[in-house]
């Protein structure tokens, strides 16, 4: 994989199709019609969630049957996923600790649909589709991977458990798709077979997140927020391994040189979680110059408010973050985790992980430039045209699943 180009990457020795013009990757008729059921635990706002969306939409527009499995019902993506024509079923998870009942729905559900390939969404909704593995005339088993390296200081005793699970059971699915190439190391090196694992990176509704500063600059005004201020942003949820701290302590050091800069965090999280991260902001001499905002669903309209946007994540796989701002022409500087670097396509617009000096000085030396921030939105946005287009994520994923049920995917 060279760093221009995104197409779907295998164990060596596999042969890849002729790189295709993304606008007709969506025109040439489906090799086969597939029913896929797609199993993931919530539907809530965020990255994986949107993916799902897309994916799922695009593969019934292809004239796949699709369904959507989830653990409980009133996903706040729920309703768009329905408008786009896509069957949810709900499976009633009673609790954490409800397995034995739940597996029994699931298994009912799937005598009903039939499905040709369920493909799990994560870790637990991965390990609760392998059991279906052994059923005769059961459905082909998909692993959706979505994380590269993690601390695990950050997770609680039941997603260590999941982990260790997964790892333990990585040879059952008859594939595993990784939305990143440090994902797919990462996984090869937990003991993932790598000739059952293929990387289909995220794809981006480029009409949907597109530049439009008009509608950017009616979120500026709402937040009080004047033309002639810039404004950073970080969008996150507000969890440790996105390091909002480095982000923060980044900003102070600029906000001591530049009085014409301000900062907008962005995501949802566990309250008492952010309150320290104001805390830690107001310590650093910022009260007034951060922005707290939660989650928006016209997540266009924040991005087009921003003249800059950071991931100071200390660990990624594939930022959707990054991808959608870059798609609206907002140019990024990311840490150098994951793909993010891969993403962004921009070397000189990468820092280390936890380096606030680094962070802060690589945003202040662009905004310092005007003219270098003005290009950059145009050759960001064209990045994700050329490279990350939803089409590309639909036909991939189509032909992934198609070559694992004709038998040429091994």
């Amino acid at each position: 994989m060279t760093a221009s180009g995104v197409a779907p990457q295998r164990s060596p020795g596999h042969r890849r199709r002729p790189p295709q013009p993304a606008d007709t990757l969506m025109d040439r008729p489906p090799r086969r019609t597939m029913r896929i059921a797609f199993l993931i635990s919530r539907l809530d706002y965020g990255g994986t969630e949107r993916q799902l969306l897309m994916l799922s939409q695009g593969l019934r527009e292809r004239g796949h049957s699709v369904v959507v499995l989830v653990y409980r019902p009133g996903g706040a993506l729920e309703p768009e996923i329905r408008a786009a024509g896509v069957r949810i079923r709900v499976l009633e998870k009673r609790g954490r600790w409800d397995f034995a009942g739940f597996l029994v729905r699931l298994h009912r559900i799937l005598r009903e649909e039939q499905p040709d390939v369920l493909h799990g969404y994560l870790g637990v909704p991965n390990v609760m589709a392998v059991p279906f593995r052994l059923a005769v005339g059961g459905p082909r088993i998909v692993w959706g991977e979505r994380a590269s390296r993690i601390d695990r200081r950050h997770h609680d005793l039941s997603a260590r458990f999941v982990g260790v699970a997964a790892r333990a059971l990585s040879r059952a699915p008859n594939l595993v798709i990784v939305n990143s190439r440090a994902g797919f190391e990462h996984a090869a090196a937990k003991g993932y077979p790598r000739d059952r694992m293929t990387v289909i990176p995220n794809g981006f509704d480029i009409t949907r997140f597109a530049p439009d500063r008009a509608a950017g600059r009616t979120w500026r005004h709402a937040w009080n927020v004047d033309d002639a201020t810039l404004l950073v942003g970080y969008v996150a949820r507000m969890h440790p391994v996105k390091d909002h701290r480095t982000f923060l302590a980044g900003a102070a050091l600029l906000a001591k040189r530049r009085a014409d800069v301000r900062f907008a965090c962005v995501g949802g999280g566990d309250p008492s979680y952010r309150r320290k991260l104001q805390d830690f902001a107001c310590e650093h001499g910022l009260t007034d110059q951060v922005l707290w905002v939660d989650a928006q669903a016209d997540m266009p309209r924040v991005y087009n408010a921003l003249d800059l946007a950071c991931s100071a994540s200390s660990s990624e796989g594939f930022p959707n973050t990054v991808g959608e701002a870059m798609a609206c022409g907002v140019p990024c500087v990311v840490t150098d985790v994951g793909d993010s670097a891969w993403l962004l396509g921009q070397p000189s617009l990468v820092v280390p992980p936890g380096d606030a000096v680094a962070l802060g000085e690589r945003i202040g030396a662009l905004l310092d430039d005007r003219a270098r921030l003005a290009q950059l939105r145009v050759e960001v946005r064209e990045r994700i045209v050329s490279n990350f287009s939803i089409s590309r994520l639909v036909t991939a994923t189509e032909d992934a699943l198609t070559a694992l049920l004709e038998g040429t995917s091994r």
